[in-house]
This record gives structure tokens, C-alpha cells and sequence, in this order.
């Protein structure tokens, strides 16, 4: 007979086992170290005043610079003298010719996004404006900034906005026609709030593009500062970095991630206004590059200030080494549309002789054909390329060779009559 297995222990009780697995998880948790607290948040204080108002809180930071204050090798002073026609001219809008820099404000937005839309929020609006000449320290650049410091403050920003515009001569902007203009106007339809008369409105990128083309320089204001106004900055905040600092201070309260916004938009305003001392000098005293006199040029020529364009043109032709063939483009270009071909031609022709352009041919063929009454020069042109298509620089071969043909049977039939008078 097998003997019977032997009897399995019975099983430890349950509160044991649940004991025992505390026991280890606090001895696991006893040899780690506790978390590292987060480091406080540095405490800044935003060089803003507040005031109270009937709309909310107005939190504003005011600057006084001199007269004498440069941004880079220029000097804010020459933008409240600058030319309003001259200015005007390079804009391409006669409005501006009856608004006085002295009264201009400048204006530049940061905000919540790049694209606009009625989502986007500008938190922070920097002003700039000549102080009164009635108030000590009239003659300083009055920089003003208006911060949005919770979302639900705008109104109290917009007032001191629309406030500033109704006092102004003219609006001074960078990009401001495509975005900050029509984003301050979206934010005062969201607030059911009239949007001021609008003065004239200068937009420096425009004149930027026109007269900064052939150096190729990049249209942004830190490129412009850099290669026009000589100034570099140091430790700016990117562009697209902005909103991402102001939705920080939001979430946490830092009011150091705005500090460099706030340097950011000083330095943007103050730009412009060093900017608009450059471009509103007297023609005949410019500091722009020689490059940039050949955008000053055509813009004069569209402008229709012939005149002023042909003696830029011709500054520059003079000024010019690598740009030289452009500067004679220019001018060649302007003093056929004077009407003064012999100057054209001879333009032409010195470019002619420099590069390898089909158009400067087929100028010249032109010139030869119907100004100089020599359509063999003009058809030896046309043989080397004009750059138009095949059927009309063949109809253009075609006429010349009749017309050399036909100055040939004339002066054949002249030759023949002068032998017969001889007999």
C-alpha cells in the first residue's frame, strides 16, 4: 500500500504578504533621494507705470532720447527735418507731401502670431513721436510702449493707440500696410471700438525694396540697421521667438522672458525713425551707398522727376565701380525717356561694350534704326541677338536689309546723276 504524499504548507496569510511588499517598496523608496524643489522664479520687475482708467489698467514704459542719439553711424535728429517731398517720391504717394515728418508717429507691434487673424493679439505696441517744443525737452524722441499685460486688458492699449493716431501728420511702419495696420484695426472691431481717421501712412519696406534691389540686401529691419545704418545688435530676441515669450509670462508669471521683447521693440521703433532721417535727405547730399542711388533713380523716374533721376543716375555712374554697369543701365534707360537719345545711345553703347545683354543690343539696334539713320549698325546688332522672338527679329532683319538695300539704289542713282551732269 503507497504511503500518502505529504501534506503541501498552507499558504501565508494575505496581510502578511501585502505587509512584506510595503515593507519593501519603503525600504526602495528610503535609499532614493527626494525631488530637487523647481528653482523659484526670478523675481523682475517690467519697467512699465500703470494707471488706471475708465477702460482697465494702462501699463506704459516712456523713453526720452536725445536728439543726439545714433543708431549706428545715424543719427535720429535728421528724420524731423526730413524731406516730405522727398519722401513722398520715394514712397510713390503724393499724400505724403503735405505731412510733416515732425508729426510723424512711429509705430511697430509684437504679438501673439505672424499670420494675423482675429486670434492674434498685439500685447505690446511701441510708439515713437517728437516731443512738444512748448515742453522741456521738446526736442527729444519720446519712445512709448504699451503693454497688454493679461489678455483681457486691450481696450485701455487701443484708446492710447487711436489717441496717439488722431494727433499724428503721418503713420511711419515697417510691413505695417500688410500687418500691423490691418491687425490693429481687427483688434478694434473685436472690441467695438471706431478706428481712428487714419493720417497718411509711410511703409519703409517698400522704399527699402526700391532703393536697397541691387545690393540684394535682405528687407528686414535688423538687415537694414546692419547694412544701412551700421548698427548691430547684440542679444536681440528673433522674431519668432516673440509670442512664444509673452504666452510664457502668461502661463508662469516670468516677467523676465519679456524683457528682451521689450529691448526688441524699442529697437525697431527707434530704427525706423534713423531710417527716415537717411532716406528724407537732400538729394544732392545723400549718404547711401553708390548701389542705392541707382534705386533712388528709378524711383525718381517713376515718380516722373525725370530731371532729379538723370542727375542721380549720373552721380552714380560716377560713384560706382562693380555696380557701374547697372548705374549706366539707369541711366540710359532715364535719358531716352527724357528724350535725350544722343545720351542714351552713348550709355548704351558703354554698357554694350561691358556686358553681354540682348536687350542693350536691341536698344541700340533701335537707336541706330530710327535715331542716327543707320540701319547697317542697326542691322549688325540685330544678327548678334535682340532677345526677341524669331518671327519679329526677323521682320526687324527683313526691314533693315530693305532699307540698307534701298539707301544702296539711292546712292547708286545719285552717283549715276552727278556722272551724267559731269558729260
Amino acid at each position: 500500500m503507497t504511503a500518502p504524499a505529504a501534506a503541501s504548507a498552507p499558504p501565508a496569510p494575505r496581510a502578511a504578504t501585502l505587509d512584506d511588499l510595503r515593507q519593501r517598496i519603503h525600504a526602495v523608496l528610503s535609499r532614493t533621494a527626494p525631488p530637487r524643489p523647481p528653482p523659484p522664479v526670478e523675481t523682475v520687475d517690467l519697467p512699465f507705470l500703470s494707471f488706471e482708467t475708465p477702460l482697465g489698467p494702462l501699463h506704459v514704459r516712456t523713453l526720452r532720447l536725445s536728439p543726439a542719439h545714433r543708431t549706428g553711424r545715424a543719427p535720429v535728429l535728421p528724420a524731423r527735418g526730413a524731406s516730405r517731398e522727398i519722401l513722398s517720391l520715394l514712397a510713390l504717394d503724393p499724400s505724403l507731401a503735405a505731412s510733416s515728418p515732425r508729426g510723424a508717429l512711429y509705430l511697430d507691434t509684437e504679438t501673439t502670431g505672424l499670420h494675423g487673424g482675429t486670434g492674434t493679439v498685439a500685447f505690446l505696441v511701441g510708439l515713437a513721436f517728437w516731443g512738444d517744443a512748448s515742453e522741456a525737452g521738446g526736442g527729444d524722441l519720446v519712445v512709448e510702449q504699451i503693454l497688454v499685460r493679461n489678455l483681457g486688458e486691450e481696450a485701455p492699449m487701443l484708446a492710447r493707440v487711436a489717441e496717439r493716431i488722431r494727433a499724428a501728420s503721418m503713420i511711419v511702419t515697417f510691413n505695417g500696410k500688410s500687418f500691423d495696420v490691418p491687425l490693429l484695426r481687427t483688434r478694434f472691431t473685436m472690441a467695438r471700438m471706431p478706428w481712428p481717421v487714419e493720417p497718411p501712412h509711410l511703409d519703409l519696406v517698400h522704399v527699402a525694396r526700391r532703393l536697397h534691389k541691387l545690393r540684394g540686401i535682405e528687407c528686414r529691419l535688423t538687415t537694414l540697421e546692419r547694412e544701412v545704418l551700421g548698427f548691430e545688435r547684440v542679444g536681440d530676441v528673433p522674431g519668432g521667438e516673440v509670442s512664444e515669450c509673452y504666452l510664457h509670462f502668461l502661463r508662469s508669471g516670468d516677467a523676465g522672458a519679456l524683457l528682451g521683447v521689450i529691448e526688441h521693440n524699442a529697437w525697431d521703433v527707434v530704427a525706423m525713425v534713423a531710417l527716415v532721417g537717411v532716406y528724407g535727405e537732400p538729394l544732392d547730399a545723400s549718404t547711401l551707398a553708390p548701389g542705392d542711388l541707382v534705386g533712388v533713380a528709378r524711383t525718381l523716374a517713376r515718380a516722373g522727376e525725370r530731371e532729379q533721376a538723370f542727375e542721380i543716375a549720373s552721380r552714380a555712374v560716377d560713384a560706382c565701380d562693380g555696380d557701374r554697369p547697372h548705374a549706366l543701365r539707369a541711366r540710359a534707360e532715364i535719358s531716352k525717356a527724357r528724350g535725350d537719345r544722343a545720351r542714351a545711345m552713348a550709355d548704351f553703347e558703354a554698357l554694350a561694350a561691358t556686358v553681354d545683354d540682348p536687350c542693350v543690343r536691341l536698344e541700340l539696334a533701335k537707336l541706330y534704326e530710327h535715331y542716327v539713320k543707320a540701319p547697317d549698325r542697326a542691322l549688325a546688332m540685330t544678327e548678334r541677338g535682340t532677345g526677341e522672338t524669331a518671327e519679329r527679329q526677323s521682320r526687324r532683319h527683313r526691314r533693315l536689309a530693305g532699307k540698307i538695300e534701298r539707301g544702296a539704289r539711292g546712292q547708286k542713282a545719285l552717283f549715276d546723276e552727278k556722272t551724267r551732269r559731269r558729260r
